[in-house]
């Protein structure tokens, strides 16, 4: 398996013999954020990646990952995945299976600020309408907010049977619904923040402040701060009208589980692909951290490549040798896979590959082992 030229930030840190200037050089946010947008966009480019989707949807979830380590006091905050400590990492995926922001936060944060920041700090091409998340990833201000910037947000909420449905009139005005409404819209609030919710929203699309950064600073002054009431007023009418197309809608309800399928798809492959010191994270600054997290994604998002181009000449050759490949099967097969991958090992090169259409390796065929010799 070769890669090209751009994946080189990521493999200098897997040769300890280089000195440390290169590894200043290369190994920078920037260049891993360019490097990652140019796989994910020749990805979408790939004609056999229309069997997944159009590339509208994406969706979002968090992983752990043990630390190499303990600290003082870190086993004691991690109630959700046992007396070790470790982190998260959580990455956003299209619905062409390809990875196209990662990042790291504590063990112990609310996922929900930074479903935003994918989809608005990715920096490449891809523009999704449709986002799916789980429970974790879904809180009010989401709901508001992907309205305000053109989202369809579609969560998986675990707890729905739970929430409350927000309506304008009191429960009273709704004869035999009473137990499922909760108390009415502040309108009032809404209408006294409402230019500044706008402003906010503009200055989050223009990229002029990290929407994680916006929404823990909103979070921290929750009981004083009159426009985190207000977003969380119109966030409550956003998620009511989706509780009522998710209620009556099942091909919805089955989009959502489909695309954080292909989620838990992509943590195998990440689970997988870390082998790194068994696959902890012994870094200590939230830099390496960072570092090595976006590598982990430039690799996910490297496999992915690769094997939807094979995948699409697999699907030719099956087709030229006269078998019947039906397109509905093919939406079905995923490019996540990793056991023809060498995952293990030092890549070293002196310039990238040139691919051209003789260059591809040849494919796997178990049925040409089997034909008796000429």
């Amino acid at each position: 398996m070769s890669y090209p030229q751009f994946c080189k930030p990521f493999l200098l840190t897997q040769i300890p013999s280089l000195r440390q200037n290169p590894h200043n050089w290369y190994l920078c946010e920037e260049n891993y954020r360019a490097a990652l947008a140019t796989i994910v966009d020749a990805h979408h480019h790939l004609p056999f990646a229309r069997h997944w989707g159009d590339g509208s949807a994406s969706s979002s979830d968090g992983q752990f990952f043990r630390a190499g380590h303990k600290r003082a006091g870190a086993s004691e905050v991690n109630a959700k995945y046992g007396c070790e400590p470790g982190l998260k990492i959580y990455s956003h995926l299209s619905d062409h299976f390809a990875s196209f922001h990662s990042r790291v936060i504590s063990a112990t944060a609310s996922e929900a600020p930074y479903v935003l920041d994918g989809l608005l700090l990715h920096g490449g091409s891809l523009a999704p309408r449709v986002h799916y998340a789980d429970t974790g990833g879904a809180t009010d201000h989401i709901f508001a907010f992907c309205h305000l910037l053109g989202y369809r947000f579609v969560p998986r909420l675990r707890d729905l049977a739970d929430r409350r449905l927000a309506t304008i009139e009191p429960s009273s005005s709704y004869k035999g619904l009473e137990p499922l409404i909760g108390r009415p819209i502040r309108t009032d609030a809404i209408a006294e923040s409402w230019d500044d919710i706008l402003r906010l929203s503009a200055s989050i699309k223009a990229g002029s402040v990290a929407p994680s950064t916006m929404l823990k600073k909103l979070g921290a002054y929750k009981r004083q701060n009159r426009l985190d009431f207000a977003l969380g007023e119109v966030g409550r009418i956003e998620r009511t009208l989706f509780t009522i197309d998710w209620l009556e809608r099942p091909l919805l309800r089955r989009a959502c589980q489909a695309g954080l399928n292909k989620g838990e798809a992509r943590h195998a492959l990440a689970q997988a692909t870390y082998a790194h010191r068994q696959g902890r994270f012994a870094d200590r600054t939230l830099e390496n951290q960072e570092h090595r997290a976006s590598g982990l994604n430039l690799v996910i998002a490297a496999i992915a490549y690769w094997n939807t181009l094979y995948l699409e000449r697999a699907a030719t050759h099956l087709r030229r040798r006269g078998e019947i490949v039906e397109e509905r099967l093919l939406a079905h097969v995923s490019p996540m896979g990793w056991s023809h991958v060498g995952l293990t090992g030092d890549y070293l090169w002196e310039r990238p590959d040139a691919i051209g259409p003789d260059s591809y390796r040849p494919l796997n065929d178990p049925s040409s082992r089997l034909r008796p010799a000429a």
